[in-house]
């Protein structure tokens, strides 16, 4: 599970990804409370060769709950902290029983994916396979199969990605049909792995282009040598030519976007089988070819895997869906899930004490980590992996990911887990989260919802002093400082029990190393997950019935206690699980109902429509009071339990206790049938001190009081200090710590107040310390209000801190040292922490300029001291709203996309068309859908947005993050899921935003003390100072219509950061144009009535001619037929000329030679018509621009001169076309032609006469000029300068990128001999100019 960063961003460098900490002190830093989870790799440290062990785990030195006596490791106990299992008593467990060592258990792992080629993940202790099925939920390594194709009379079809591919005679295929697509390679590999790749492959691309430019550089020595003079002209086009080609190969930088692999899918009768071309990833053009691969299939069927190179490493697997549709390359997003299997599973038959906790359990690997996402989770990959847990018949699954909700035990994935822990009898077990030490900072779905159990991450000195390689380790175990802790917002524990939180395990082999070191609830949640999976495996070879309800009471009634307050559970949850006596308790409930007791609590007398899990009375104005709750206890019973058999018998004689009678009571006893019981609880927490209390309400079965709990009620006080000096000051004093040591202060912040200045002193210490520093904030229908930092003293010292609050609302102050900070040393750290409250107190919090010229009045005041009131404004984004332009509601595969219900999943994909008018950051908006995952309703949400030439510059999911794009047009496409139709029909006319960073259009907003003063320019306001009490008004003005950003539609929101709050500001209607109608009419013609006519029947028949389609042989003659008419009537009239060149440059004929000399023809009537003199005479005079006459006459000359243009330039194009056509000409590359082999009589002159007059009269940045130019220069082998211009064409040109040009500069590449930038460039086309969009 990953840790988070405070309003955006994934959990990043905070508190680590993957809810795994680095290793010993992970940064911590000022973020946290994000709305993203990304699991990354775990900052990690690197182990050694580990040798065979000994069998024996047992070591002198550690006792049952992994406690150091002496500090002091032999190689055995050494080696047996690495991978933990005596603190759970799991190593007990297997050498009283071996063969429940989860043998017969199948477990899920949700996560990054798994490798299966990873050390330890071959075989079970029994011989079995380890890893059953590795399947890729999240669509990321999806590959569009659809295009079938069929080999020729040599065995070779075309590749998806247009390479030629042999096929290997002996592949068995009955059809003959072969599916084919294509991957870049790097869309399914991690960033650190293709990090690596790109720095050995840039190593070899270096080493060829500096061959290629010394080679360039000899031929210009030798030139210069040979030629002491250069006068003429061809000489000199020659040097240059030398020049050229030298300068572009020292200009080549290598972005590297990765090789392509072509992939061929068939059906051999019996299943899909699959083959990849990964030649392109190899230096031997030898190695990787199509016909020497080992075809595979779905992984399930066979269990066999492939691995791209020898150089990458990477092992990956394949899957076939519909119906050989669509290839699913599986690969793994990050070593984070590997290692996670690793430690409930893996099995080395040599290296016993390294084994994972259930080294006989099986896997199947659910893959929901997205790659294009960074290992983000999505919906989708979700909802996919609950349904292969069914289809597998999984027993336990472990999910190590998670991010904070706004709602716990909310959402269409707690709903679809409840179905399959309460149906199908599944344990869902899941880290808690690495958000800690303040309270209520549980990630989701793990901490949050009450099927899944959640886990703490413990440290025991073993661990400590082995693993951690600490100088000296604690003297007893203690739950990680970054652990998550509850409870949840709704009072449920939320951390239910706890586990080693770290271990050197099994990583991926592209990481190049066997096993490394990750701590983390990340790794607690797999501890916890293998003991379920042993408790199963006992209870399965028993003959006991499973349930998660009866697994889980075993494991929370059983648990060893951490530490001795009752607090200590909204840490550690129950304690540390013990197998071994989890086990025995499951032995002694066999013949028990199998029974969830849920717990709903309302207040007595509140009207509210939910109901919350526990009772947490965190505000000051709960704390004071006696409160009355109604608590209702409903039995759960599988779904298919039998009503006479079961639920009729059911009752249960409760005994109920309170561990704090003189705060909570409630009942002596209750009478529990299956409808259900409730009763009443009375809170009374005025005269407790400040700080934190926890008390429980818990049921005892008094016909079997040996079961423990039935049920409990957590009860959560969290009295608050009041702060009530003026200034609001105050200061805690002499906080002692020790390494792990945690103080929480709970101080109700003052009305008013919005932020703190806070400072902490440090002293008593010689080494540094580091220390979590954590405030937090609680309010409804809100993700928890976080602020968080890692400070180090490396010497005592002062350090201070600014940070938000809300007024009016407890705030936890936790001050915490972190567990290894300090070791070694027996100096105490004394803590001086000081808080001053500061606020202003506006009338307005969100400021909405409504488009118009009027100001908006805000008032403010101080409330608790006097404070600088210096109010700014900037307004530096836009969001632009759009409807979609079409919609597609589809059915998706059963494959992938049927619920174990039998609901068949349904697409909804949503198109939006918008513009850039300049290369801008833009980000997608959809306020309905965006930053929940775990608390949404709806499944799942992706969206992409490509050009018109179908690349992809973005991807996202309910997070979206800012992206470069270039000018152009652009197409988004919103894919939305959900099984239930009305939904997504509601969706059809989905409003999303795109919001743009406005960056050097940032406006910045002005203050008056006037209303009239954005209109007048009087009264601005600047500053004052707020005294306690006394209010201050003034006007902020909207943005002047001049400042408002270019491309600001109407509808459009311009969005910003006040100094207190936030600013939006509406985009006015458009101005009227005041000039618009002025001079609309025109001079009268001098020109007589049957003129005027008779030039108006011309422009029709003109127009008429420019309609006539061209498609059939009937068609172009007609068309032929009006223009030859046309032309005898008018024979010399321009633009008619220009419409005859233009219809037949539009034409597809089978004779192209007549064609283009047709079009030669054509082109040189259109010349012949203009009088060139007279135009260029004309273009050089400057008259006067209000002259409408001068205007009229210049536009038509322009619009002549564009014609004269045109003509010329198609003229060229066509005079090349035919000397190819006529063999007197190489072959032309692309539609551009090539270098001359012999010249034609004429021909050449011909083109150069074209060129020379086209010459004076085109813009020589011109894409005309610049392709003739660069046809005339490789026509005479000049292909360094061809090259030159063609790059200047690419560089100078805007919007989407033109293929054609890319084609011709691959071409000159190919003809220069310069085959590694021919190989990298035909590797960009692909991401260029894609076939087609990727599949969601």
């Amino acid at each position: 599970m990953q840790t988070a960063c405070v309003f955006k961003g994934p959990y990043n460098v905070s508190r680590s990804p993957s809810f795994s900490p680095p290793f010993l002190s992970p940064p911590h830093l000022g973020v946290l409370i994000s709305h993203k989870s990304r699991p990354p790799i775990t900052t990690t440290k690197k182990t050694g060769v580990i040798r065979a062990m000994p069998t024996d785990s047992s070591s002198p030195e550690i006792d049952n709950n992994g406690a150091l006596r002496k500090f002091k490791l032999n190689e055995s106990s050494f080696l047996a902290s690495l991978m933990p299992k005596k603190e759970t008593g799991a190593d007990r467990f297997i050498e009283a029983h071996p063969e429940f060592d989860g043998r017969g258990v199948v477990v899920a792992i949700f996560d990054s994916g798994v490798d299966p080629a990873a050390a330890g993940l071959q075989v079970t202790s029994d011989g079995k396979p380890k890893v059953l099925d590795v399947i890729d939920c999240t669509g990321s390594g999806d590959v569009d199969t659809s295009t079938v194709v069929k080999a020729d009379a040599n065995g070779c079809i075309l590749g998806a990605s247009g390479a030629s591919l042999t096929i290997n005679p002996s592949w068995k295929n009955p059809s003959g049909e072969w599916h084919v697509g294509y991957k870049l390679v790097y869309e399914l590999l991690t960033d650190t792995l293709v990090s690596r790749l790109k720095k050995e492959r840039k190593k070899r691309w270096d080493e060829k282009n500096q061959e290629t430019i010394a080679e360039a550089v000899k031929r210009l020595e030798e030139f210069d040598k040979k030629q002491k003079k250069v006068d003429e002209v061809i000489l000199k086009k020659t040097r240059a030519d030398l020049q050229d080609r030298v300068d572009y190969l020292k200009k080549q930088s290598y972005d590297d976007k990765g090789p392509v692999i072509d992939a061929v899918v068939w059906h051999d009768g019996e299943v899909w089988r699959v083959a990849l071309d990964t030649q392109s990833l190899e230096d031997d053009p030898a190695c990787g070819k199509l016909a020497d691969f080992v075809p595979l299939t779905n992984f399930k069927i066979e269990r066999k895997y492939g691995v791209f190179s020898k150089l990458d490493a990477c092992t990956f697997v394949t899957n076939v869906y519909n119906e050989g549709s669509i290839l699913s390359i599986v690969t793994d997003s990050s070593p984070h899930g590997t290692h996670v299997a690793g430690i409930a599973t893996a099995f080395h038959p040599t290296e016993p004490l390294l084994n994972g906790i259930a080294p006989g359990a099986q896997v199947v690997s659910c893959k929901i980590g997205d790659s294009r996402l960074g290992s983000m989770e999505t919906g989708t990959g979700l909802t996919r992996a609950l349904i292969a847990v069914v289809e597998h018949k999984c027993d336990v699954i472990n999910m190590s990911y998670g991010e904070y909700t706004m709602f716990p035990n909310y959402g269409r994935f707690v709903e679809l887990v409840d179905e399959v822990v309460n149906k199908y009898r599944v344990v869902f077990v899941s880290s808690a989260g690495n958000n800690g030490p303040a309270l209520t900072t549980l990630g989701a779905p793990g901490g949050t919802t009450s099927s899944i159990i959640g886990i703490g991450a413990y440290v025991s000195p073993a661990m400590a002093a082995g693993a951690h390689a600490l100088v000296e380790a604690p003297t007893e175990g203690l739950e990680y400082t970054w652990s998550s802790r509850g409870p949840t917002a709704d009072g449920d524990l939320g951390v239910y029990v706890s586990a080693p939180g770290g271990a050197v395990a099994p990583v991926p082999t592209w990481t190049l190393q066997r096993r490394q070191l990750m701590n983390g609830t990340s790794m607690s949640s797999p501890s916890a997950c293998g003991g379920v999976a042993l408790i199963i495996s006992a209870m399965k070879a028993e003959g006991i019935q499973v349930s998660p309800y009866s697994v889980r009471k075993a494991l929370e009634n059983t648990c060893a206690p951490i530490g001795c307050l009752p607090e200590d559970k909204l840490s550690n949850g129950h304690g540390l699980i013990q197998i071994d006596k989890a086990f025995e308790y499951a032995q002694k409930a066999a013949n028990l109902p199998c029974i969830w007791y849920k717990i709903s609590i309302s207040q007595a007398g509140k009207t509210t429509s939910s109901s919350s899990r526990g009772i947490y009375l965190r505000e000051a104005s709960y704390c004071n009071k006696s409160t009355e709750w109604t608590v209702q206890v409903d039995p759960q019973f599988h779904e298919g339990a039998s009503n006479l058999e079961q639920l009729v018998p059911f009752e249960e004689c409760i005994e109920l206790h309170c561990s704090g009678k003189e705060v909570v009571r409630a009942p002596d006893y209750l009478l529990l049938t299956y409808n259900g019981r409730s009763f009443n609880v009375v809170v009374d927490p005025s005269k407790l001190s400040d700080g934190l209390h926890y008390f429980e309400v818990y049921g005892i079965d008094c016909n079997a009081p040996w079961r423990g709990p039935l049920f409990r009620i957590p009860v959560t006080i969290t009295k608050p200090k009041i702060v009530d000096t003026r200034p609001p000051l105050t200061t805690f004093s002499g906080l002692s710590f020790q390494p792990g040591h945690i103080v929480r202060k709970f101080i109700k912040v003052p009305y008013g107040a919005t932020w703190i200045e806070a400072s902490m002193r440090t002293s008593g210490f010689d080494t540094p310390r580091r220390f979590y520093i954590d405030a937090v904030q609680i309010s409804p229908l809100k993700r928890p209000i976080k602020w968080e930092s890692s400070a180090i003293f490396s010497s005592p010292s002062t350090k201070c801190f600014t940070f938000s609050v809300e007024g009016g609302r407890t705030m936890e102050l936790v001050i915490a040292q972190f567990w290894s900070s300090g070791v070694g040393s027996n100096e105490t750290t004394v803590v001086e922490f000081e808080i001053a409250f500061h606020g202003i107190d506006v009338s307005k919090d969100e400021v909405i300029l409504d488009g118009s010229e009027a100001p908006v009045r805000i008032e403010a005041q101080a409330l608790l001291s006097s404070e600088k009131l210096v109010p700014t404004a900037k307004l530096n984004k836009i969001r632009v709203p759009y409807r979609p332009s079409d919609s597609k509601l589809s059915a998706l595969s059963a494959d992938r996309d049927k619920l174990p219900s039998g609901k068949q999943i349904l697409a909804l994909t949503l198109t939006y068309k918008f513009k850039l008018e300049d290369a801008a950051e833009v980000k997608p908006q959809i306020p309905l859908l965006n930053n929940r995952i775990y608390d949404n309703k709806f499944e799942s949400q992706f969206y992409m947005i490509s050009d018109s030439n179908k690349r992809v510059y973005a991807m996202g999911d309910v997070y979206p993050e800012y992206a470069k794009l270039p000018k152009g047009e652009y197409t988004l496409q919103l894919h939305l899921r959900h099984e239930n139709v009305q939904y997504l029909e509601n969706l059809k006319q989905l409003v999303l935003f795109i919001e743009r960073k406005l960056d050097k259009e940032a406006v910045q907003l002005s203050f008056y003390t006037q209303p009239d003063g954005p209109v007048t320019g009087i009264g601005s306001y600047s500053s004052s100072t707020l005294d306690p009490g006394t209010k201050e008004a003034f006007y902020i003005g909207p943005p002047t219509k001049d400042k408002l950003p270019k491309n600001s539609p109407e509808g459009s929101v311009l969005l910003g950061a006040i100094s207190y709050g936030k600013t939006f500001n509406r985009v006015p209607p458009t101005k009227v144009d005041e000039d618009k109608g002025k001079n609309s009419t025109s001079k009268t013609s001098t020109k007589s009535v049957s003129e005027r006519l008779e030039e108006e029947v011309r422009d029709v028949k003109i127009k008429i001619l420019a309609t006539l389609k061209q498609g059939t042989d009937d068609e172009r003659a007609e068309w032929k037929k009006l223009s030859i008419a046309l032309k005898a009537e008018y024979p010399k009239y321009t633009p008619l000329l220009a419409q005859i060149l233009e219809g037949l440059l539009s034409q597809e004929v089978e004779d192209k030679t007549h064609h283009y000399e047709e079009i030669i023809g054509a082109a040189d009537e259109v010349i012949g018509s203009i009088d060139r003199e007279e135009l260029a005479k004309y273009l050089s005079i400057n008259g006067d621009p209000d002259e409408e006459e001068f205007e009229k006459t210049k536009k038509k000359m322009e619009t002549t001169r564009d014609q004269l243009i045109e003509a010329l330039y198609q003229k060229g194009l066509a005079l090349v076309e035919v000397a190819s056509l006529k063999g007197e000409m190489a072959a032309l590359a692309a539609n551009l032609g090539a270098e001359v082999v012999d010249k034609p009589g004429g021909g050449v002159d011909l083109f150069e006469e074209a060129f020379k007059e086209l010459q004076k009269w085109a813009d020589a940045k011109s894409s005309k000029f610049n392709t003739l130019l660069m046809i005339r220069e490789r026509h005479s082998g000049r292909l360094g300068t061809a090259l030159k211009v063609v790059n200047g064409m690419i560089e100078e040109s805007s919007g989407p990128a033109k293929k054609k040009l890319y084609e011709e500069r691959i071409s000159l590449l190919e003809e220069s001999g310069w085959g590694h930038l021919v190989v990298y460039e035909k590797q960009w086309m692909l991401v260029r100019f894609p076939p087609a969009l990727p599949l969601f």
